[in-house]
């Protein structure tokens, strides 16, 4: 099998796209998604959080893992293709998706990619993946019998696949939606069977694409395909929804920290064991750094920028991670930030939430102090990925998010 095949997507009737697209289903709550819903304006009876998020059409209190939530998406589909919402392509298709964030621009390729080539890490990972999470888009995706929510991929410089995909981006898209965000998403249609065949060819000259998001939905779409299949036979389960971007179009934000409490110490011995691994300085201003191995600390209403000793940098592609860095020299021995994942003391702030969240958190005693980061570099993932191991949690924050509903693999 390919690295990427074509294949027949379930889309947005024409005219529709506004309508379905809907915020992924892991950056919402399952409040946030029901406000999202049922607490504007107007309803939304077609948006794709019925089928994403399909516990707010339940109950308050629903259990969102429970046997009677995946039924209910099934359900909410169902009555989505019965009334004409949603149809499926004839032909299978390659399509064409551009991001629209303020300046910031990024086209790529709507594709299925090959479990296959999960499977042997040629689309390489840079994390690890919860057991209970894997399970429910397991289960998602047996109970829809589709694949709704697209993994987010990157690929390395290829001129031939940037051509290809800019020319697939011409003329009137397919669909053009805003969303509330003021994130524009437009979707171009490639049904031409040489063009198609030609992406195909640059794809398959690639020696590896990289997970940036999506994780939990590539491990879940290798588990259904293993389930599903029968020797010698190919079919659709074998490959998996994604999104393809090059790799240098592609935007990270810094995702910062936030801890409750300063281990026992006071904010001026906090200050004193920080400069033994760090040089200090006050600021006037918030800090926001500028380059790798800067951090911003904010406690007691005062920023300082953190200079992390270059002698302290390892050459190991993790180890040399500014969250690595930050954990090693302070998380760590000085706060008693051990293990990221489940420390409850620690919470993480994505960068699109701006600095002035990090003080709101410090300023209202929830937090005692807060931590800004330089964001991680595609280079980076792109190393540690190449290295097989993975990234401290919470290392990237993909800006702008990919939509749900605008393209979906149906899984024959």
């Amino acid at each position: 099998m390919s690295l990427i095949r074509a294949f027949r997507g379930l889309r947005p009737a024409a005219g529709q796209a506004g309508a379905i697209a809907a915020p992924p289903y892991d950056v919402l709550s399952s409040d946030e998604a029901r406000r999202f819903v049922h607490g504007g304006a107007a309803d939304k009876p077609w948006s794709f959080l019925h089928i994403s998020k399909p516990e707010i059409d339940l109950p308050l209190g629903t259990d969102p893992y429970s046997s009677v939530v995946y039924a209910k998406a099934a359900e909410n589909l169902q009555q989505m293709l019965a009334a004409g919402m949603l149809l499926r392509d004839e032909t299978p298709c390659y399509y064409a998706y551009r991001l629209t964030m303020g300046d910031h621009v990024q086209t790529g390729l709507v594709a299925a990619a090959s479990v296959a080539d999960y499977d042997s890490n040629r689309i390489r990972k840079h994390e690890f993946t919860r057991p209970d999470k894997e399970d429910d888009r397991v289960r998602q995706i047996g109970a829809l019998n589709a694949q709704t929510g697209p993994v987010l991929l990157a690929y390395p410089a290829s001129v031939a696949a940037d051509t290809q995909i800019d020319a697939i981006a011409q003329g009137v898209p397919d669909a053009d939606v805003t969303t509330d965000s003021g994130i524009r998403h437009q979707i171009w249609v490639l049904r031409d069977a040489a063009r198609i065949d030609a992406i195909t060819a640059s794809f398959d000259a690639m020696n590896a694409l990289y997970i940036a998001d999506g994780h939990h939905r590539s491990a879940a779409a290798s588990r259904v395909a293993a389930a599903r299949r029968v020797h010698g036979r190919e079919s659709s389960a074998d490959s998996f929804l994604a999104v393809i971007f090059p790799h240098h179009q592609m935007k990270i934000l810094d995702y910062n920290r936030v801890v409750e409490d300063l281990n026992g110490l006071q904010p001026w011995e906090l200050v004193a064991c920080v400069a033994k691994a760090f040089t200090v300085e006050d600021s006037p201003q918030r800090v926001h750094p500028s380059r790798p191995g800067e951090f911003g600390m904010y406690m007691a209403e005062r920023w300082r920028k953190l200079t992390i000793k270059p002698e302290l940098i390892p050459a190991d592609p993790v180890a040399s991670l500014d969250v690595s860095l930050l954990s090693d020299h302070l998380l760590s021995p000085l706060l008693g930030i051990v293990d990221l994942r489940r420390d409850k003391r620690i919470d993480f702030v994505g960068g699109i939430r701006g600095l002035a969240e990090l003080e709101r958190r410090v300023d209202s005693g929830e937090m005692a102090v807060a931590f800004a980061l330089h964001p991680t570099r595609m280079d980076q993932l792109m190393a540690v990925a190449d290295s097989n191991h993975v990234m401290p949690p919470k290392s990237t924050w993909f800006e702008p998010k990919l939509a749900d509903g605008l393209v979906s693999h149906v899984l024959d």
